[in-house]
């Protein structure tokens, strides 16, 4: 029990060591895009923006600008925050006194006075910058490395896989998976492997002749070249890249961001696949990763090259995009629900209530992070 304890805490000390720096250049890339979202949306509604912080805590060095915001990188790098006028801390909660105190001047420059919608606007254009983050580096890629196109033949059958099952046979190429096209073996994978257990409809070239075939990926367990286990769908394929076959084309830059786009598309629709397949009790849910789980990927990927660190800023920049707009108080989802209350009820919600729901929402946020960072530390204790 000693030994398992001590090689635990080795394997964690020199990880977090070798992956500090990568994940601080990925956070802090994906933090000030979210909170630049709500400080350019906040001053374009006439909004005080107090501070513009990257971390929590202590201030180590800031500055004040022309407007007076007072620009800082604090001493915890988990995060970040944009405090407005009117906020009594950093989640942008109000207080009804100071609220009642202001001047008209004062409460003209007040995130609490003003209108549902642009109070919603705010709110939003953080996630909302965080997709676009995304979108753009995703597209950027695709504009720099050009598209991948390697034909989605089939080059073996596992007896007794789905593919088998389904009546796959070498030399069928896919062509459209459930009516989207497919452009690369590449792309019919990534599909596969996030919908284990759901029938997928297929249209098979054989022979100059277009074949339906339906198949339902099955469950693996497969580890990836840094030797994280993933659980994946598989069909049973086999793929033999030929001499000269895999080939990138040149794209545009209207083409490239349609691309980013679709990128962002399939993160957030693969995350609520997750999501409902742990809702049925299909998904695995030790599969989900904190904070340590996303510095270990950040160090495996600056490993791997900066490409990889790039791919790793606008997969985790949708994510967190996404994680926000969850309906939980204390995240911006959470403000969301409470302004579409406002609007139905006709007024906001009781202080009282609103203090309620974001501690009910604390809770749950540190359930989460508690509950993914033990999965975090037994996957590296284990590795």
């Amino acid at each position: 029990m000693i030994d398992f304890f001590v090689h635990s805490f080795n394997t964690l000390s020199h990880g977090l060591l070798g992956y500090a720096v990568p994940f601080l250049f990925v956070l802090t890339i994906v933090v000030f895009f979210h909170e630049l979202g709500h400080f350019l949306v906040a001053r374009w509604a006439g909004v005080r923006v107090l501070t513009f912080s990257l971390g929590f805590g202590p201030e180590l060095v800031g500055f004040n600008d022309r407007h007076g915001t007072r620009w800082k990188i604090s001493a915890i790098p988990l995060g970040g925050y944009v405090k407005f006028f009117g906020d009594e801390s950093e989640a942008s909660t109000p207080s009804s006194q100071t609220l009642a105190a202001m001047t008209a001047e004062e409460r003209a420059g007040s995130f609490h006075h003003k209108k549902v919608g642009p109070r919603a606007a705010i709110v939003a254009a953080g996630p909302i910058a965080n997709f676009i983050l995304g979108a753009l580096i995703f597209a950027g890629m695709a504009l720099y490395y050009g598209k991948p196109s390697t034909i989605a033949r089939v080059d073996g059958v596992v007896a007794d896989g789905a593919a088998a099952a389904a009546g796959f046979k070498v030399g069928d190429v896919v062509i459209q998976i459930d009516g989207k096209p497919i452009e690369s073996f590449a792309d019919m994978q990534r599909i596969v492997a996030m919908n284990a257990g759901s029938a997928l409809a297929f249209q098979v070239k054989r022979d100059g002749a277009i074949v339906s075939l339906t198949a339902t990926p099955a469950l693996l367990e497969r580890k990836d070249p840094f030797g994280n286990s993933h659980r994946l769908g598989v069909l049973g394929i086999e793929h033999k890249s030929q001499a000269g076959e895999a080939s990138t084309t040149p794209v545009g830059v209207g083409e490239a961001l349609k691309i980013g786009v679709e990128q962002v598309w399939f993160i957030i629709t693969s995350t609520f696949k997750f999501l409902g397949s742990l809702f049925v009790g299909q998904g695995n849910p030790n599969e989900v990763s904190g904070v340590l789980g996303i510095a270990k990927m950040s160090g495996q990927a600056a490993s791997a090259g900066f490409q990889f660190v790039i791919n790793l800023c606008a997969v985790l920049s949708v994510s967190i995009g996404l994680l926000n707009l969850f309906p939980i108080p204390l995240l911006d989802g959470g403000h969301l629900m409470f302004y579409a209350a406002e609007v139905v009820r006709g007024r906001p919600l009781s202080e009282r209530t609103q203090e309620m729901g974001f501690r009910i929402g604390l809770g749950l946020v540190l359930m989460l992070m508690v509950f993914a960072t033990y999965n975090d530390i037994l996957r590296m204790a284990a590795s």
